[in-house]
């Protein structure tokens, strides 16, 4: 199967459409030429409306967070973005429920073999986190935390843990002020590097 081939059944997927609130929008990009993978959580519901990844408050702190213009975030020979749930999953208590399961399992190992040449993965988000750092040799921390922390350990293996860039995670950010000052100049630097 070719990359356009699977793009084209990703867009059409409809495995989840009776679970989503609003429906099946599969909301992702990429292309076998991008070095950085985006990996988030699932879109929003500005997302799901635009059908444009990260086209919301998050997008714009990520992008500042990695240094690059709007341009450049959606230019898919660049950057390829793929969420753990490719739909909005619809409101919990809350905030946003969690990415369907039915998407990695279906998906992301097949989406990751037509991605040669990836050399930096941001895992964004505890869902993202558990699919990306449970398949390196070292055992993941149990805590988002402890993971963002530990980044350079992970680093190695081409993967950095992140928080999500999301405005309800302002308390996070602000008890965690050694993410700003120690990881964020570090992500700039690696994703000017590769681009």
């Amino acid at each position: 199967m070719s990359w356009h081939q699977l793009l084209a059944d990703i867009r059409a997927c409809q495995l989840c459409q009776k679970q989503l609130p609003f429906g099946a929008r599969p909301v992702v990009q990429f292309h076998p030429d991008a070095r950085i993978l985006v990996a988030g959580q699932a879109p929003g519901r500005r997302v799901h409306a635009s059908g444009k990844p990260f086209d919301d408050p998050s997008g714009d702190r990520l992008r500042d967070w990695m240094a690059v213009d709007k341009e450049t975030f959606y230019n898919d020979r660049q950057l390829a973005i793929v969420p753990m749930g490719f739909c909005y999953p619809g409101t919990g208590k809350s905030g946003d429920l969690p990415p369907r399961k039915e998407c990695a399992d279906a998906w992301r190992a097949t989406i990751l073999s037509e991605l040669p040449n990836l050399e930096l993965i941001l895992a964004i988000g505890q869902y993202a986190q558990n699919w990306h750092l449970s398949r390196l040799p070292e055992r993941p921390e149990k805590t988002l935390t402890e993971r963002v922390q530990n980044w350079q350990r992970y680093l190695d293996y081409g993967v950095l843990p992140l928080p999500h860039p999301s405005p309800r995670n302002n308390i996070w950010l602000r008890k965690n002020p050694w993410f700003e000052q120690q990881v964020v100049p570090t992500l700039k630097e690696r994703i000017a590097q590769l681009l």
